[in-house]
């Protein structure tokens, strides 16, 4: 239920306190200028305000918390009538015994008891009122209901987040933990530097990742490590190219966002081929955007390219997902092409 009192929104006792001075005031004035008598005006709004405060009150924290979120309209309908009229009867006697024994002066007859068609008219001013405060109070539960839902969904985006950047640093080191666990049954004098790497690595992705962005100039110098990590793995037959372009100073981008393309580069591109590879890797900021390019040959023995994509893993899809919930759809531009058994990915992003 979208209304529920216990969720709804509660105002500060002053702001009640100004819109029923607010009202009373405007009634007084009204009613003064209608008999050019404020006076009067003024003794039959205090007689009467009570009446339309009790009755506005008693419907939005109890009839309607109690009766209309429960769905038992009849009996809220007939209840609220029956509270409306027995209203009018008391307003009736107050003003008979306290002001005036011409109780209805607007009226279209002078009345000294009580009428049909002044309960009508008094009951209908009463719903009025009623209807009037029930609508802000309506108002003000859907703005904390929307409140309360955007809020839930910030949350469960954030929650999402965190889950997706988690995955992302046990995929990597368990895929390089295997490359080391490689070269030390090899016995090969390469494993401290990798080892040392790792751990430059592990660090900023441990305690440097925690926020929601991170330099452009702290990403460029994690995917440089990862690629000493790579150089050192597999010597001469690999050969990287990276160009950097515009200014990378003062921008921030979701923190191991482009590591994903470069880590997938290297998986398919390198692992999954024999012989000299050649891996490209382009940065050009241009104004607020980053235009990010990463190249690497097809793997061997899958070179049709649904077949790559399929057979991705969960590094792809994540970053797919991640920039689904970080960023807005006009600030980024994700696209893969495979040209000549050469798997290109392109991703133009907002990085300030």
């Amino acid at each position: 239920m979208i209304f529920n009192s216990s969720k709804s929104y509660k105002l500060p006792v002053r702001y009640h306190a100004y819109f029923w001075l607010s009202y009373f005031m405007l009634n007084t004035l009204r009613w003064g200028s209608y008999f050019n008598d404020y006076v009067y005006s003024l003794k039959t709004t205090l007689l009467g305000f009570p009446i339309h405060m009790a009755l506005c009150y008693l419907n939005i924290l109890i009839l309607m918390p109690y009766l209309v979120y429960r769905k038992k309209y009849f009996l809220y309908i007939v209840t609220v009538l029956s509270a409306i009229f027995v209203m009018v009867v008391l307003k009736f006697n107050l003003t008979y015994l306290l002001i005036t024994h011409d109780v209805w002066p607007e009226g279209p007859e002078t009345i000294n008891k009580l009428t049909l068609n002044y309960t009508i008219d008094m009951m209908m001013g009463e719903l009025y009122v009623m209807t009037f405060v029930t609508a802000i109070k309506i108002t003000l539960d859907l703005l904390q209901e929307q409140r309360r839902v955007t809020d839930l969904e910030k949350s469960q985006l954030e929650t999402e987040l965190l889950f997706l950047k988690s995955q992302i640093s046990p995929h990597f080191f368990f895929n390089t933990l295997n490359n080391i666990y490689s070269l030390s049954v090899e016995k090969s004098n390469k494993t401290p530097k990798i080892v040392l790497k790792l751990s430059e690595l592990m660090r900023y992705m441990l305690y440097e990742t925690k926020e929601k962005k991170q330099t452009l100039e702290n990403e460029i110098m994690c995917i440089q490590n990862y690629l000493d990590l790579e150089r050192i793995r597999n010597g001469e037959r690999l050969e990287v190219n990276m160009y950097i372009s515009g200014d990378i100073h003062d921008k921030e981008i979701s923190p191991v966002l482009l590591l994903t393309f470069v880590e997938n580069a290297f998986k398919h591109g390198v692992n999954k081929n024999t012989g000299n590879v050649v891996i490209d890797i382009s940065f050009k900021v241009k104004g607020d955007f980053l235009y990010f390019v990463i190249s690497n040959p097809m793997p061997e023995f899958t070179v049709h390219k649904d077949n790559f994509n399929k057979s991705s893993g969960i590094g792809i899809e994540n970053v797919k997902k991640r920039l689904e919930l970080a960023y807005n759809k006009s600030d980024y531009k994700l696209s893969f092409k495979n040209k000549k058994n050469i798997f290109v990915v392109k991703l133009a992003i907002k990085v300030t």
